[in-house]
């Protein structure tokens, strides 16, 4: 059985259970990148980390296998059950969804991490974690999962929001074809139980289970619930389990060893891949829609489309496919770079109406408010002192806005 962590937390966050699952079974827990003192090597993507996880069973010698996962770490195995359906025989995916929130919410919580570090999030995580009587009554477990999110590698983290932000699975629900347990505290706050519901009525034998008393790290504040849950899921699913039906891609043989901790393999570099083909007209408007929404945000491009009619529809798919589609996607600069160029020429040029925008897209592209000042200060030698003043005013409110953590 493969455990997998919630964000910002550890495999620790499994301890209560381990006693009464290795009863039966072997147990592999992992740490996410820049976690409980795995290696910083961050993975943008749910993909990537599925990627990795199995990389490292393929080492153990580990070829199928049932699969628990908290929050991030439920994506992780509904990513692998759609993806590599003949490696897991179940599936429990707890306080967990199909979308987490909103892109902009988790790119926002990077922006934040980036400016101030993990000490905002580490603040509130007992409020988002546990019902207010277990913060109460538990200070010490408080206090410990405060210091789980403090040591987390901040690089990581944004990683992970980054993942989170891409992830979406609502439409390919239907594909998962294991026994999936869905289980979710009856009082958390972050997913709770109306995405438990989504991922059940979308997963064809997909099972709710609604823990009483329980908040976002039910395994932590329920146990004992939990892991009765977990058995008698994972005990009936095995039973029911067709595998001898289902093919296998080869595995490496390796010697059975202790249940180690998930070790990333950033390090391994792909195959080349062939040169793709040139994109269509249609493959630029739809990169660009992505490229766009990604940068400026979702908000930000559901207000431009909704204010569009038929006299600025063709001017704003213009924008999307050729700005976006074209220019912003290429390969030869990053996103980081891109966005210092187009403040300094929206300062250069006056355009200020488009400033703020960007402001917001640098921050989300990874520019830290210090950098932003040099640009504005670069802009102010070589473009002048009111065009960069004006420029400054701007940034500051944006900035104010959107590097403050939530009270």
């Amino acid at each position: 059985m493969v455990i997998g962590p919630s964000l910002g937390t550890t495999w620790h966050m499994w301890d209560r259970q381990i006693p009464e699952l290795s009863q039966h079974w072997r147990v592999f827990r992992y740490d996410l990148p820049g976690h409980g003192g795995a290696p910083a090597h961050g993975a943008t993507s749910v993909a990537e980390l599925g990627d990795r996880l199995l990389a490292t069973l393929d080492g153990l010698g580990v070829r199928r296998f049932g699969y628990a996962g908290c929050s991030i770490g439920g994506a992780v195995g509904a990513d692998l059950a759609l993806r590599h359906p003949h490696r897991v025989a179940s599936l429990a995916l707890v306080a967990s969804s199909p979308r987490f929130g909103t892109a902009d919410e988790f790119r926002q919580r990077g922006v934040i991490v980036r400016t101030n570090g993990l000490e905002p999030m580490a603040r509130t995580a007992p409020e988002r974690w546990f019902t207010p009587g277990f913060a109460a009554a538990q200070p010490a477990i408080v206090e410990w999962a405060v210091q789980m999110v403090r040591t987390t590698d901040p690089g990581c983290y944004i990683a992970a929001c980054e993942a989170l932000a891409a992830f979406d699975i609502r439409g390919a629900l239907g594909r998962i074809g294991v026994p999936t347990l869905v289980l979710v505290g009856a009082e958390d706050q972050v997913t709770g139980p109306a995405e438990a519901r989504t991922l059940v009525a979308g997963i064809p034998d997909a099972r709710l289970a609604l823990v009483p008393g329980a908040s976002h790290l039910a395994p932590v504040e329920q146990p004992a619930a939990v892991s009765d849950l977990l058995l008698m899921h994972f005990s009936t699913a095995w039973q029911q389990d067709t595998s001898a039906a289902i093919p296998v891609l080869p595995h490496i043989s390796a010697p059975v060893g202790p249940s180690v901790p998930f070790v990333p393999v950033a390090e391994i570099s792909p195959a080349a891949a062939p040169e793709a083909p040139a994109p269509t007209p249609d493959d630029r408007y739809e990169e660009g829609t992505k490229v766009r929404r990604e940068v400026l945000g979702d908000a930000h491009v559901d207000a431009v489309n909704a204010a569009a009619d038929a006299f600025t529809e063709d001017f704003q798919e213009l924008v999307t496919r050729y700005a976006w589609g074209e220019v912003w996607s290429r390969d030869a600069l990053d996103r980081r770079t891109r966005s210092v160029i187009t403040l300094t020429a929206l300062v250069t040029s006056g355009h200020l109406e488009g400033l703020a925008a960007h402001i917001r897209a640098a921050l989300r592209n990874g520019l830290t408010p210090a950098e932003i000042k040099e640009v504005l200060l670069q802009t102010a030698v070589y473009c002048g002192i009111p065009a960069a003043g004006a420029a400054f005013a701007v940034a500051q409110k944006v900035i104010q806005e959107e590097t403050t953590p939530p009270a």
